[in-house]
């Protein structure tokens, strides 16, 4: 009788799979009891409740190929060769979603095959407080499917933003998915807006001038050209994520930059092979959804045949992390260039019937095909040399949590110490006048090292950087990078000045400290003189020469976080 009733759990099952290479999509009760069935009733999958979103249901892994429970999976896939494919990050983008089901659909009904598989390991939806706010029209452009969920999380908050700054719980859960797991490769999957064009779809891939040689040449050297050759022998062309320089692709494209406030600048941060799926919006939702799979497949085929040159560049990217001296941020776009074939639509300029004026036209009547500018070449902007520690405050708890959120292995000081060390004091910096996903993102950061001697508190953390986390260390606590925990707010508190002074009764304290001090006065009157405004404000003049006083607050502006070498 068991196995009746598991024989129709498998019928059904496929019956229920089979319905998702068309115009509908699972919502999130729906996709979880297919995901359940799937670990059922078949022994190489497994389903694991990983933690909580903020909807306040669970997060899901599951793993194929793994080794029968949660321990032994993990190990392996750790030691081994691993995929984690991420889905619904954007609800309303739910490709991956559908792609993932017919995948393991169609592995099922073939027996199985390739059993020497890479660990596959599937989230089969981050976003559990988008998914649950389904509709058919939050995303007036997109063709398909009939019913999706939302962008926003139960915060509101974009997920896709939240990767350092880790404002939910959903990222403390994907943190220790992703730090239990170690994958070689990260696939996340999305649908993209923007300038119509003729290809269904178009990927997203680590910027190479931040990655490792090892991991650079594999990538971009090795696995995307397998990829863009394989995907279009089964019917989809494949081109870099149409960012474009201009309005229209013809303007030439550009490589994104693939910050780690992103799912993957994260993955790429943390040393993975790392892409973002972009299906077109404008496509059909299942020829879109058959391109996420064939994309998919695609990377378990390659990862398949190259175990072993995987596992060797990520040997060799170790290496290279541990020995990396310098850490270089602020990579901008240079105007070098090359050229990419590309497949797009004519655009025109004619009036429009709604407001009147010019507005923008694609003519899917006209196809071309022609070289386009291709900007493919970042430069580092800044860099600073590695140190041997960070030392943080105790008070910081916000930053701790999250540094051993991601793996970060640190110690607790047992006991006050007085030491010589460096601190960042910052100069100054820039934030937009309208939040950006619940905060004011500081940007343009100006920050120059001292060095001092400082009590460390017992109870504060020493951080050594030779870990695995090198680089994300330095990416989150140097101020000066672009998604630091400063440039998130998490330091706010410290450039904000706590004492100050009356005029009217600091005057005749000024003009004592100006007597008394020649290079003071000399720097006061040479700003005078230079300065039109600093002449004409008398709080701007008391306060320079307050600021230059042994009663300015010696901690304002200055980060509890301290750093050295060990000699």
């Amino acid at each position: 009788m068991k196995q009746i009733i598991q024989l129709l759990c498998v019928l059904v099952s496929f019956s229920t799979l089979a319905q998702y290479d068309g115009n509908t999509s699972p919502d999130y009760p729906t996709l979880i009891e297919i995901y359940k069935e799937l670990a059922l009733n078949n022994d190489e999958i497994e389903l694991y409740e990983m933690g909580e979103s903020d909807y306040g249901l669970p997060i899901y892994i599951c793993i194929i190929n793994g080794a029968g429970d949660s321990l032994a999976s993990f190990n392996k896939a750790r030691s081994g060769t691993t995929l984690l494919v991420n889905n619904a990050i954007h609800p309303g983008e739910p490709d991956g979603v559908n792609a993932c089901l017919i995948w393991i659909n169609d592995w099922i009904e073939n027996g199985k095959k390739m059993k020497n598989l890479p660990v596959i390991s599937i989230i089969p939806a981050y976003n559990v407080g988008g998914m649950m706010n389904r509709s058919g029209t939050s995303r007036a452009n997109q063709n398909g499917p009939e019913e999706y969920g939302f962008r926003g999380n139960s915060q509101n908050l974009d997920l896709n933003r939240d990767f350092i700054k880790m404002d939910s719980k959903n990222m403390f859960t994907f943190a220790k998915i992703y730090q239990g797991l170690d994958p070689d490769v990260f696939l996340d999957a999305h649908v993209s807006n923007g300038a119509d064009y003729q290809y269904v779809m178009t990927y997203i891939a680590s910027v190479k001038e931040r990655m490792s040689p090892a991991l650079s040449e594999l990538m971009h050297g090795e696995m995307i050209p397998w990829l863009e050759k394989t995907s279009s022998k089964r019917g989809f062309d494949l081109v870099p994520y149409v960012h474009t320089k201009g309005e229209t692709p013809e303007s030439g494209i550009q490589v994104f930059n693939d910050l780690p406030r992103y799912a993957m600048g994260y993955a790429s941060l943390m040393n993975s092979i790392s892409f973002t799926l972009e299906t077109h919006m404008l496509k059909p939702f299942p020829e879109r959804v058959q391109s996420t799979l064939v994309f998919i497949d695609a990377t378990i085929e390659w990862m398949d045949k190259n175990k072993n040159e995987i596992e060797e560049a990520r040997i060799k990217n170790g290496e290279w992390v541990a020995t990396m001296d310098k850490h270089y941020y602020n990579y901008r776009l240079t105007e070098d260039q090359d050229s990419i074939l590309f497949k797009g639509f004519e655009s025109s300029k004619p009036v429009s019937e709604v407001t009147g004026l010019a507005r923008l036209k694609y003519h899917q009547d006209r196809p071309y095909e022609k070289y386009i500018p291709y900007y493919n070449v970042y430069k580092a902007e800044d860099w600073v040399t590695v140190p041997d520690y960070f030392v943080i405050g105790r008070q910081c708890e916000d930053v701790i949590e999250r540094l051993k959120a991601n793996g970060i292995e640190m110690k607790e000081l047992k006991a006050d110490t007085v030491i010589t060390t460096n601190c960042f004091r910052i100069i100054s910096f820039e934030n937009g006048t309208k939040p950006y996903e619940g905060h004011f993102l500081h940007n343009k950061i100006k920050r120059e090292i001292f060095q001092k001697e400082v009590l460390v508190k017992q109870g504060d953390f020493w951080i050594s950087t030779h870990q695995s986390g090198r680089r994300f260390l330095m990416s989150v606590l140097d101020p000066a990078s672009p998604d630091s925990y400063f440039a998130w707010n998490f330091f706010d508190s410290y450039v904000q000045q706590k004492e100050y002074f009356s005029p009217y009764v600091f005057e005749e304290k000024a003009l004592e400290l100006l007597e008394n001090d020649d290079v003071l006065r000399e720097k006061f009157e040479t700003k005078k003189a230079s300065d039109t405004d600093f002449n004409d404000s008398p709080w701007d003049q008391l306060f320079f020469i307050y600021q230059h006083s042994e009663f300015y607050e010696p901690t304002h502006n200055f980060l509890p976080i301290y750093f050295g070498d060990i000699h």
